[in-house]
């Protein structure tokens, strides 16, 4: 296997210092040594490694569009179940009645060819490989966007399901708080050119606590909607009830300033006063004429709420950008600022690193602040037309730079996380203790409340568990006192725990050299 660093590309060849030393390879104990030893038996054998990775515990997704996330199919049985129109014209589903131009969505429970051309329209199924995925792919969500405001319960159900069926333990979603209410605040409020004035508007007269009221009123139906939708407290529940969830609120970035303004307070507010929220994040494409025009300013926003909202987390899609799809001056600034303006702990694909200015500085200070990046692999590719070697991937392994596998929209994309990880492996010749640690990193870089099982800075360092569990884990001992006191306090702790049990059992598979 190539080092980290001779294997990128020649574009991200790290150049004026040397990025930080990280073994490739940490020692496995036994069982991960017989663990590793079968995934490089079957490294010729698609099929037997594609059941390795399904069964394979992945720990969370941390990058996931609810409304994006959704089988197709499932979108199209909520759309024929609430009786929606579809424009024929531009495969839009619409409310009812269904005039001329409009087929009921009902049809496609019978009429095969119109449900197939939904799927294609409603996702990147068939899409013509060689071209452009990314006006098709970011089309799709206002297509559906009639199915998915209404069922957000019965989404989560769907979208959980799949992602405890995938060996997964938690998922931090996106949605849009009290979207309606929102932009009706910030246009009667306004841009103010001011963040202190804008604040102060919003507080005043109680007219940020009623979005915030709202946003919790529309998480408890939700909340109602799941637990119906998946048996939840019954005798036969589904996966899904098994599932930590938490949602992240998603903000306009292509809105005016005042409702991108608007949306980002309604979040960090919500995530400081409702356990159920954990982070705010930009979405939408961040190379929209708007988009790039308001850049700095949102994250100018940003960093002005932060002081109001410390305890709010940040994440943002930052560096989604690619040569040829901005101009070469919109390439040098988007993480730089989302990390050093903005306070972002995690960025979501950060696909340009080696277009920014001064991109070795900002690889080492993402690694030191341990701000992790969001890589989608499929989508990236889908949108920007970025893989293999041309993905920075490897640059951020080699300078150290903590990275989490997640799949942004899996429902559009047609994939799941099991996908994305076998690409790992096969594309950049990850072995089983690197992605194995990928699998801890999605858990550890995570915003679920409470201690980390692990000690200090784990991509520097190597997952050790803390003093409290060392030598304890499952598999290796028996938990004492002071391990199941953390694993009590801590929600982070206690599912990074049941993700050590499942790899206790995974590994378990491969003694005496079973499969």
């Amino acid at each position: 296997m190539l080092s980290l660093v001779s294997a990128l590309p020649a574009a991200a060849q790290p150049t004026n210092s040397r990025p930080p030393t990280k073994s490739s390879a940490r020692p496995l104990d036994p069982s991960e040594a017989r663990t590793a030893a079968y995934l490089e038996s079957i490294r010729r054998d698609p099929a037997r490694m594609r059941e390795f990775f399904l069964r394979l515990p992945k720990g969370g997704d941390l990058h996931n569009h609810l409304s994006g996330a959704v089988r197709t199919e499932y979108l199209i049985t909520l759309a024929a179940e609430d009786g929606l129109c579809i424009d024929v014209k531009t495969m839009t589903a619409v409310a009812p009645p269904c005039g001329p131009g409009k087929r009921p969505a009902a049809d496609a429970r019978t009429d095969r060819a119109f449900h197939d051309a939904l799927v294609r329209a409603w996702s990147m199924q068939d899409f013509p490989p060689g071209q452009s995925g990314h006006d098709h792919f970011f089309d799709t969500f206002g297509k559906f966007g009639e199915v998915t405001w209404r069922h957000r319960g019965k989404l989560l159900a769907e979208v959980a399901d799949g992602i405890v069926k995938q060996n997964q333990f938690y998922l931090e979603t996106l949605i849009t708080p009290a979207s309606e209410e929102a932009k009706k605040v910030a246009d009667e409020v306004g841009w103010k050119g001011d963040f202190d004035r804008m604040h102060q508007a919003l507080v005043a007269d109680g007219k940020l606590d009623r979005l915030v009221a709202t946003a919790r009123k529309e998480t408890d139906d939700a909340d109602a909607e799941f637990r119906s939708a998946a048996r939840c407290g019954t005798a036969h529940p589904a996966p899904a009830c098994r599932l930590t969830v938490r949602w992240n609120s998603q903000v306009s970035r292509g809105s005016s300033p005042e409702r991108v303004f608007t949306q980002m307070e309604v979040g960090m507010r919500l995530a400081e006063r409702d356990p159920r929220f954990a982070a705010v994040n930009l979405v939408q494409p961040e190379d929209w004429d708007s988009s790039l025009r308001n850049y700095s300013l949102q994250m100018r926003m940003l960093d002005y709420l932060h002081r109001t909202y410390p305890r709010a987390h940040i994440t943002l899609h930052a560096g989604e950008l690619w040569t040829g799809l901005v101009k070469p001056e919109d390439l040098k600034f988007h993480i730089n600022e989302a990390v050093d303006v903005a306070h972002a702990e995690r960025i979501g694909h950060g696909v340009d690193l080696v277009h920014e200015d001064n991109w070795q500085r900002l690889a080492r200070t993402m690694a030191a602040r341990e701000v992790a990046v969001e890589v989608p692999f499929t989508s990236n590719a889908q949108i920007l037309g970025v893989k293999g070697a041309e993905h920075p991937f490897t640059t951020y392994r080699a300078y150290g730079v903590p990275i989490v596998l997640a799949t942004d929209d899996p429902g559009i994309s047609r994939i799941d996380i099991t996908h994305e990880y076998q690409y790992a492996a096969t594309t950049y010749g990850l072995r089983y203790g690197e992605l194995k640690d990928l699998a801890r990193a999605s858990l550890h870089y995570s915003f679920l409340p409470g201690h980390s099982l692990w000690e200090g800075n784990p991509t520097r360092d190597g997952y050790r568990p803390v003093a409290a569990c060392r030598g304890q884990l499952p598999g290796h001992g028996t938990p004492g006192a002071a391990c199941r006191s953390l694993l009590a306090a801590s929600q982070k702790a206690a599912v990074e725990w049941r993700q050590e049990a499942a790899f206790a059992s995974f590994e378990g598979r491969f003694a005496g050299g079973r499969g």
